[in-house]
């Protein structure tokens, strides 16, 4: 007959239905981890290395040193 009678409320709750709430938390962390290795990722990419800066050494301190 009416089949949606027999349908215990509690079986949808959240906190009595073992199998619906290790799926969300499951895919909640998946979620997690996503965001997080994304923010990461930008993180290092927007501190990454510029290059090589153009330094000016005293000549008494190079390899062959020119003295005054």
């Amino acid at each position: 007959m009416d089949q949606h009678a027999e349908i215990n409320p509690q079986e949808k709750d959240f906190k009595h239905s073992w199998v619906n709430s290790s799926v969300f938390l499951f895919y909640l962390q998946v979620l997690c981890l996503i965001a997080f290795t994304f923010g990461c990722a930008y993180s290092l990419y927007s501190k990454r290395y510029k290059g090589k800066p153009e330094v000016e050494i005293q000549s008494s301190t190079q390899y062959t040193p020119q003295y005054k």
